[in-house]
């Protein structure tokens, strides 16, 4: 069978009219003689109106009845994308991930898809049927409904791909695809017709918000090529796929930036085996993630400064955490709002000499101080301030050639 798996994000099955849109859209695949799965998300907003419900209920809302609630979403929109195909002539009926089933493993509010059993929706597909099933949840051992995280949608997807060997997973959403960076932050960005699964990868974990990291790094081990575009417009979108499939001879791909980052210095820290651990351990035990990490050691070799960066709605938890931290010595403690991270990336700067040079030299030029950087094989990411971030984005994306 040549199946497409058909992903609808939130905004496209966001009214009864986006719907109707939605069925159009599969009408078509089945005109090309596609075995069709459809995956499909809540209708935007509607989730968070549910979690809203749960925190109004209690403010220690129970986890498994938590995945019972915002599971519902899923239901209604499935229901009425079959309803609408049904309406047309077409066999279809949305399909609950426990009736499949799809079994998770793992915790409430945060389970991974192990297993899906494939044969009634094999069965139904080999009678014409169109399946319409909700993503973003599954059912545990004990018969429990689940839910994989938010964004879990792309991921049901995704592993869906996996087990029905599907030719292409297609996900709808309300962007073209995926760009060099933002278009409301730069109105230059330009659309990637392909790009790498790594590429994409670092993107999405620097702040592209098209996909969720984990669906993209379940793509790339399962070798799925994702299609990215929009539900309103017929375009081509941006293909995700493995690096030997692109001919590329841009440097860079992209750019990516976040904005709520806050930078904490520990200055004169005594310098001993194990520091940095005693440091982190607590932070990462209350969930606080660390990111850019830079460590300068003193001419004596006795005190070392230790700069990091975290999440700005992190900052006094982890001001807190460091004060009550009996197991290091520093003589001060910095802290700094009004940051920002911005990264480039490009799997051409593996064999291209000379790209961190051309990067910090073009945020000279216009007098961007950088305060941290780190990097990796195709990616180098500045901290700098908030401020200068449209001046920074403007400037690199025209050094690497990205608007044209």
């Amino acid at each position: 069978m040549k199946i497409v798996i058909l992903k609808f994000g939130g905004t496209s099955v966001g009214s009864i009219e986006k719907i109707k849109k939605v069925a159009e859209i599969i009408e078509e695949y089945k005109k090309k003689n596609y075995k069709i799965i459809v995956v499909s998300s809540a209708m935007s907003g509607v989730t968070n109106e549910l979690i809203k419900k749960s925190k109004g209920i209690s403010k220690n809302f129970s986890d498994a009845e938590y995945d019972v609630l915002v599971s519902s979403g899923e239901q209604v929109a499935c229901s009425l994308i079959a309803g609408r195909l049904i309406h047309k002539g077409f066999k279809s009926r949305s399909w609950l991930a426990w009736q499949i089933p799809i079994l998770t493993k793992g915790p409430h509010k945060n389970s991974k898809i192990h297993l899906v059993n494939k044969k009634k929706i094999s069965d139904y597909l080999k009678e014409g049927g169109i399946p319409i099933i909700t993503g973003f949840q599954g059912a545990n051992k004990e018969g429990r409904v689940t839910t994989i995280g938010r964004g879990g949608s792309d991921a049901s997807a995704i592993v869906l791909a996996k087990f029905f060997k599907a030719k292409r997973c297609v996900i709808y959403t309300d962007v073209e695809g995926v760009y060099t960076t933002d278009p409301n932050k730069l109105k230059k960005a330009k659309k990637i017709k392909i790009i790498s699964y790594e590429e994409m990868l670092e993107m999405a974990s620097l702040g592209a918000k098209v996909m969720q990291p984990v669906s993209i790094q379940d793509a790339r081990l399962n070798r799925i090529e994702v299609e990215v575009k929009s539900s309103f417009v017929k375009k081509p979108g941006t293909l995700i796929t493995k690096r030997s499939n692109i001919k590329n001879d841009k440097i860079i791909t992209g750019i990516s930036t976040t904005y709520n980052d806050s930078k904490i210095s520990l200055v004169g820290v005594k310098d001993k085996p194990g520091v940095a651990a005693a440091i982190f351990r607590p932070l990462s035990k209350n969930s606080i993630n660390v990111d850019m990490v830079v460590q300068n050691i003193s001419a004596n070799g006795k005190e070392t400064d230790l700069t990091f960066t975290i999440k700005t709605e992190d900052l006094n938890k982890t001001k807190k955490i460091i004060k009550e931290n009996k197991r290091i010595n520093f003589r001060k403690l910095l802290l700094k709002k009004g940051v920002a991270k911005i990264s480039i990336i490009g799997v051409g700067m593996i064999s291209t000499p000379g790209v961190t040079y051309k990067m910090f030299q073009a945020l000279a030029n216009k007098r961007i101080n950088i305060q941290v950087i780190s990097t990796s094989e195709i990616k180098i990411s500045v901290l700098i301030d908030k401020k200068n971030v449209k001046k920074a984005l403007e400037v690199l994306h025209k050094e690497f050639k990205l608007d044209k």
